[in-house]
């Protein structure tokens, strides 16, 4: 396990991330003024740690500037990357059996973070009923994209796996092109791997057969570019799958 760096004594996990983006979120302005009136801002330096897995869980994470990726590392030593939040996201975890994180959060590059102590965030919800019901909806959405991730992995084999992984990356920082759309957020091949739960030799071998096939592309700067969206949704059995919003359909 890496030396920590900057962790943060208070914090609060997993797979609850708020897209702000485009009117996805099902917070109100005034609801989410709210909340940042009750966060203090803690900045994060590449490659810090937000909270490590096991640590308490103490607060919600409202990211600002910057990237995070959530880590899980097994008991055999492998890690899992299981999201990565992007700025207007928030991080939560309510879990009345466990009060400790159950990942690591990671900053990808310089984060900035408002932080909400847990106590006061159930003051506002207890104020609150609408903005309690937007939680509780919202928390059941992140729950429905854990479960549309899982069953990926699981049944579509490794290369269906990359395919909707691929595709849940254009949904979450996709730039449409001319010549296809382009993944603004740099990922390592060991990265990928993580997503997707395999090897970096495996993503190796299926990267390379997707841009000899002209599916995918490398842009300048090492940027991953999407040229058959169709293709890769083919792949991932999408077109006999019931459309899902790109809330569902994200990272």
């Amino acid at each position: 396990m890496p030396t920590r760096q900057m962790t943060a004594p208070a914090g609060f996990a997993p797979l609850a991330v708020c897209r702000r983006e485009q009117g996805e979120s099902p917070f109100t302005e005034r609801q989410l003024k709210a909340l940042e009136s009750v966060m203090h801002i803690r900045r994060y330096e590449t490659g810090a740690y937000l909270f490590w897995e096991g640590d308490p869980a103490e607060a919600v994470y409202y990211i600002r500037k910057g990237h995070v990726k959530l880590r899980r590392t097994t008991d055999d030593g492998r890690d899992l990357l299981l999201s990565i939040l992007k700025p207007g996201d928030f991080l939560v975890d309510f879990d009345a059996w466990d009060p400790n994180h159950r990942n690591s959060g990671q900053a990808m590059d310089d984060v900035e973070a408002g932080i909400i102590p847990l106590p006061e965030l159930e003051l506002l919800l207890g104020k609150d009923g609408d903005l309690a019901f937007r939680f509780a909806m919202w928390m059941s959405m992140m729950r429905r994209r854990s479960e549309s991730k899982l069953c990926d992995l699981i049944m579509l084999g490794k290369p269906g796996a990359l395919a909707s992984t691929l595709i849940r990356l254009t949904n979450s920082f996709g730039v449409a092109q001319p010549d296809g759309i382009l993944i603004r957020l740099k990922l390592t091949n060991t990265e990928l791997a993580e997503l997707v739960g395999t090897t970096r030799e495996s993503i190796n071998r299926m990267l390379n057969t997707l841009k000899n096939e002209g599916v995918i592309d490398m842009a300048p700067g090492g940027k991953l570019r999407v040229l058959q969206l169709a293709r890769l949704k083919q792949m991932a059995g999408c077109p006999e799958c019931p459309a899902c919003p790109k809330e569902i359909c994200s990272i």
